[in-house]
């Protein structure tokens, strides 16, 4: 498979899009735990962190998700300049809580996938 490339061929969903999803509600609360933000605001600077390398183009159904769990409330609500009305999420309590538990599952998964890699002793093909 070439590099970049995406195969669906058996789900119709790629690597990238299991893994987004499993890593969303991470870094979603990972920056909510900085300050409170609207979406765009999340959409933003998850990518801009990344050097573009990351983005999510629906991310509603991640604050969704997160606000029925009880891990994200919706916080204030402001007029942008251009007159659209942003609404401010924030991280709760047990959203905190919460997200130092999925960080540290993601360094332990992280860090046995790596050491898989790095134990493998087959040739890549």
């Amino acid at each position: 498979m070439k590099n970049g490339s995406k195969s669906t061929k058996d789900t119709g969903h790629s690597f990238e899009d299991y893994f987004k999803r499993a890593v969303n509600p991470l870094l979603v609360l990972l920056l909510l735990s900085e300050r409170s933000m609207y979406v765009y605001e999340m959409a933003y600077e998850l990518e801009k962190r990344s050097g573009g390398k990351y983005s999510i183009s629906l991310l509603y159904p991640v604050i969704y998700r997160l606000t029925s769990q009880g891990f994200v409330r919706e916080g204030q609500k402001a007029i942008s300049d251009d007159n659209r009305v942003r609404q401010y999420y924030e991280i709760t309590p047990d959203g905190v809580t919460y997200l130092q538990y999925i960080e540290d599952v993601y360094d332990q998964m992280s860090q046995a996938v790596q050491q898989i890699r790095q134990n493998s002793g087959g040739d890549k093909v």
